[in-house]
């Protein structure tokens, strides 16, 4: 699933909501289809991945971070991003840090493999599949813009996917959005 072509559709039909220039986190990047074409689209973008042989060429335009998520600490402590991506990946105990890492005002894009994946295909164990609700529950502190669970067909696989915005300044308590859901 981590190619170098085509970014996720969930990322591509939510990334106006990203403020122009913003600064984006892509975790578990992979080779950087998302990292090429947010850079292309003018944001500032960091990569984190285990794999240095596929950071390697992004580094020409994307601040890369090889790192071992599972087994290390936070490689960006005090850091704050205008989004935070994650597609394809999964490890409960950074949730938290994951959505403390989104600025106010900005976005959190995660879309991932959940329950229903093990009946056609890997990944299959528990751990590396969302149950029902967790997006939902794990976002609760944002405001919950969209969010999808159920089965995708190109390629066949189950997926949850969020979209979800932390308030911004001057909101007064409302979770509100900088951007319409729906581009010009």
């Amino acid at each position: 699933m981590h190619d170098v072509g085509t970014p996720s559709d969930w990322l591509l039909r939510w990334a106006h909501l990203i403020p122009p220039g913003g600064r984006v986190l892509d975790l578990a990047c992979g080779r950087g289809r998302h990292l090429r074409w947010l850079h292309e689209h003018g944001y500032a973008v960091t990569g984190v991945d285990r794999d240095a042989e596929a950071l390697a060429p992004l580094a020409a335009f994307a601040e890369t971070l090889v790192t071992d998520l599972e087994a290390g600490p936070w490689p960006l402590p005090g850091r704050r991003f205008d989004a935070v991506l994650v597609t394809n990946y999964l490890w409960r105990p950074l949730t938290e840090t994951l959505l403390g890492a989104v600025a106010e005002g900005g976005l959190y894009l995660h879309e991932t493999f959940a329950d229903g994946q093990q009946t056609i295909g890997r990944p299959a164990r528990a751990e590396f599949l969302l149950k029902p609700g967790e997006l939902i529950s794990a976002c609760r502190a944002l405001r919950i813009v969209a969010y999808e669970d159920g089965r995708l067909d190109d390629p066949p696989r189950f997926v949850q996917r969020i979209a979800a915005v932390r308030a911004g300044p001057g909101a007064a308590g409302a979770r509100q959005l900088k951007s319409p859901l729906h581009p010009d």
